[in-house]
């Protein structure tokens, strides 16, 4: 590591120390960091040239010398904008550097129309931008996205004309130029596992596994305290697991586990999502719901046990893009049949995360940011 990379790393230490003990003094940074008081100082400089910083009111602990000055992140010093094109919905975020949503939009749809998503991306950037003052200070964006929207061979499939005008589009070139930053283009289950790290409260932990059931079955890794991503960033792809269902046949996650699993269910029967989850359900449509719980359950527990003998891991967490009560019963569920599978270890525990639904626009601003202000990982370092 060269001298420019060693005093960012330096940089990004302290600055991590100082989001993760907001109020902290240089003698606690130097204390957690190794460096001497003198660097420490030197790199506080650096980060008040930067704008990322904010000092708070000088105090006293009784003793004698210099009162301490606690030292916070200043969260206007750097924004990203995280965006997430998914099967059903458009979710366009801006984000501070203290993790805090500055700004959210988010729009429901059918399928994600070509002839019209682009137009609709430029709007709800637009106004993210706009709720800052200063847009210079948006030094990123992220993209979470599936990767196979238009692909003949995807789960789900758009109407023909879709997939031949999804094939044309550069999503990164089109956000690049929309935005004017640089677009990182995220794995959109990579992002909302990241941004559930990001919501735990330190010490957060080393080794969990993130699912969240949404159109398909998206999941995430955090390994050793990192994102596993592997080489082409798709390393946690859970939704493709071949498991068994409740008759014996083997199939992939996603055909039992997914809500289009579900939607599929109903509309054999002539109902639509709602006449299962809305207030006013139809009687068949929540058989229909209670059946396939138990059996995205079964699907999802095989999964969770597969993966931890694999990758060692303390727990999992699951979201569910469905009302909280329906999420609950699916996760208890889980925890069920987790009981039941025959498993050479005792079962991980599983919860609900804090958001209560996948968050793949908020880990994709979220991992803009890390990676430009607190990775220390060579491949992040300017």
């Amino acid at each position: 590591m060269g001298p420019t990379n060693l005093r960012q790393a330096n940089q990004r230490a302290v600055l991590t120390i100082i989001s993760t003990m907001p109020g902290c003094s240089n003698a606690d940074i130097a204390r957690r960091t190794g460096l001497a008081p003198q660097s420490v100082s030197a790199v506080l400089g650096d980060l008040d040239e930067l704008g990322l910083l904010r000092r708070g009111e000088a105090r006293r602990g009784g003793g004698r010398g210099q009162p301490a000055t606690p030292l916070f992140v200043n969260a206007e010093g750097a924004y990203a904008i995280g965006v997430a094109v998914g099967w059903s919905r458009l979710d366009v975020v801006l984000v501070d550097l203290d993790t805090h949503i500055v700004h959210s939009e988010r729009l429901d749809y059918a399928y994600p129309d070509a002839t019209t998503i682009l137009a609709s991306l430029q709007q709800m950037i637009d106004a993210a931008c706009a709720a800052i003052p200063d847009r210079s200070r948006i030094v990123g964006l992220g993209l979470a996205a599936p990767s196979d929207i238009g692909d003949p061979h995807s789960p789900i499939q758009l109407p023909e004309e879709q997939g031949i005008l999804w094939r044309t589009i550069d999503l990164v070139d089109e956000l690049a130029r929309m935005s004017g930053v640089e677009v990182l283009s995220v794995n959109d289950g990579n992002a909302a596992c990241w941004a559930e790290f990001v919501a735990m409260p330190t010490p957060r932990p080393g080794n969990f596994l993130y699912i969240f059931v949404d159109a398909l079955v998206g999941a995430g890794i955090v390994a050793e305290d990192r994102l596993w991503e592997g080489a082409g960033g798709k390393s946690a792809n859970l939704g493709a697991m071949l498991v068994t269902d409740t008759d014996g046949a083997l199939r992939f996650v996603y055909e039992v586990a997914s809500l289009n699993a579900l939607r599929r269910r109903l509309g054999a029967r002539g109902y639509g999502l709602s006449a299962a989850v809305a207030a006013t359900r139809q009687p068949e449509a929540i058989e229909i719901l209670a059946t396939w719980i138990e059996d995205a359950a079964f699907a999802l527990a095989q999964a969770i046990l597969n993966t931890r003998t694999i990758l060692e891991f303390e727990f999992a967490v699951m979201d569910v893009e469905l009302p909280a009560p329906i999420g609950e019963r699916l996760l208890s569920a889980v925890r069920s049949h987790l009981r039941k599978v025959r498993s050479l270890e005792a079962p991980p525990d599983v919860h609900a995360g804090h958001f209560g639904r996948p968050q793949s626009a908020r880990g994709a601003a979220f991992i803009r940011l890390y990676r430009r202000y607190f990775s220390r990982e060579l491949a992040h370092l300017d």
